[in-house]
């Protein structure tokens, strides 16, 4: 099976290397799980160390702050706008309908092959219709595979939710599902990730820990993290 490396550390081994090829992985966990950072190095890893090109959709907050906020990682993607390595667009959720053709225009344009869209949980705010809303997931992960991108779409999970994402349909038209966790153990708070599903390929069982430090985004895949 062909793959694209992430490059976050230690990441790919639980994983078997890699993400599928053009597949379409959900990226899941409450607020503070680092959805964002993990989706700003999967573009940045591409760009800089593997040639591949990426468009980064955000539904939320500003391209610049999503810029200023990765520096202190030591990802600056100034340069790589300039050189359209990267492309980061705002659009809102009102207009959806516009969003397959800005996807695909962009990504014929600039060559991409590695999409985020961070979060598809702002686009369910609109869509109140929940068969409408797994309609268009499902429309929106099609036009991406036959783009022949990897893409990357966030959902945010409600505190206190024994589910794994906000509308409860992201998981079942994704390709994969990473689940990030992010829990109060004795006095300090705990992240920890699992590989939820991936289909055709095989990827570890268990539940790792990862922390965000100075580089970003690194997960532990020879550990286990407890969750009580």
């Amino acid at each position: 099976m062909d793959r694209t490396t992430t490059g976050i550390t230690g990441f790919d081994e639980m994983i078997t290397g890699g993400l599928p090829k053009n597949s379409l992985t959900l990226l899941t966990g409450t607020c503070g799980t680092g959805k964002t950072t993990f989706c700003a190095q999967f573009l940045y890893n591409g760009a800089t160390r593997f040639g591949e090109r990426g468009v980064y959709i955000s539904f939320e907050e500003s391209p610049e702050l999503v810029k200023m906020d990765m520096k202190q990682f030591g990802m600056d993607f100034d340069a790589l706008e300039a050189e359209r390595k990267v492309v980061f667009i705002k659009y809102d959720p009102y207009h959806i309908e516009d969003i397959f053709d800005i996807i695909e225009s962009n990504v014929r344009l600039t060559g991409a092959t590695r999409v985020c869209i961070d979060s598809i949980s702002a686009l369910g705010l609109y869509v109140r219709d929940i068969p409408e809303l797994r309609r268009m997931i499902f429309n929106l992960g099609m036009t991406l595979r036959k783009l022949n991108c990897t893409s990357i779409i966030t959902s945010e999970i409600p505190p206190g939710s024994t589910g794994i994402s906000r509308f409860g349909v992201e998981e079942f038209i994704s390709d994969s599902v990473i689940v990030l966790y992010y829990f109060k153990s004795e006095t300090t708070f705990t992240r920890a990730i699992t590989i939820w599903k991936m289909r055709a390929t095989n990827h570890s069982k268990k539940i790792h820990p990862y922390e965000i430090n100075e580089t970003g985004f690194v997960t532990y895949p020879q550990e286990e993290a407890v969750m009580k």
